[in-house]
C-alpha cells in the first residue's frame, strides 16, 4: 500500500453511502471523489440507458483522478466501478467491457461494504426498495471474488461512521 489511499464504499441504493463518503472526507480532511451519476442523470432529460452507465463509468474515473490529485493521506471514493457493473449486470444483463476492463477493485486499498439495515428512502433515482438484500449479497459475492479487503458496515449512522474511521486508522497505520 502506498499513500494516499484509496477507499471505495460500495453497496445497494439508499444504504448511506453518500452520506458516510462525505463523513468521512470531513473526518480525515481530505479529498472525496462524490458519485457522478446523480448528477448526470439529473441533468438527462430522458431515461437513461446502459450507454449512460459506460459514459458515467468514465466520468466517475476521472472524478477520481481529482481526488487522487488533491487527496492527503487518504481519499473517499463515493461509489465506484463495481457499483456501474453490478447495476449494469442486474438491469441489463449486461455490462460495457470497458467497465469490466477498468474495474481494477485491487486498486483499492479498502472496499466499505454498507449494509441493508437502514431504512430505504425514496429518492426519484431509487429503483429497487425491495432487492437491497440481493444485491447486498451481488456486491459481497463480487468483492469475496475479487479477493480484495472489505468491510461490511451495518449498524446506524454512528456506528458505521466509527467502524469505518477505525478501519482507516489501522490502514494508515500499516502504511507508516
Amino acid at each position: 500500500m502506498s499513500l494516499p489511499l484509496k477507499i471505495a464504499i460500495v453497496g445497494p441504493e439508499s444504504t448511506g453511502k453518500s452520506t458516510l463518503a462525505r463523513q468521512l472526507a470531513d473526518f480525515f480532511n481530505t479529498s472525496l471523489a462524490q458519485e457522478v451519476a446523480r448528477v448526470y442523470l439529473s441533468e438527462l432529460n430522458r431515461a437513461y440507458t446502459k450507454e449512460d452507465l459506460s459514459a458515467i463509468a468514465r466520468l466517475q474515473m476521472q472524478e477520481e483522478d481529482i481526488a487522487r490529485k488533491n487527496a492527503k493521506d487518504v481519499f473517499f471514493a463515493d461509489t465506484n466501478l463495481l457499483v456501474i457493473k453490478v447495476w449494469s449486470e442486474y438491469k441489463y444483463r449486461h455490462c460495457d467491457p470497458w467497465i469490466l476492463e477498468n474495474m481494477n477493485l485491487p486498486d483499492y486499498d479498502m472496499h466499505f461494504l454498507a449494509g441493508t439495515d437502514v431504512p430505504w428512502e425514496f429518492d426519484p433515482q431509487r429503483e429497487n426498495p425491495f432487492q437491497r438484500e440481493e444485491l447486498y449479497d451481488i456486491y459481497r459475492r463480487e468483492l469475496e471474488e475479487a479477493g480484495v479487503l472489505f468491510h461490511e458496515l451495518k449498524g446506524n449512522a454512528e456506528k458505521r461512521l466509527s467502524d469505518a474511521v477505525i478501519a482507516t486508522k489501522i490502514l494508515l497505520f500499516a502504511c507508516s
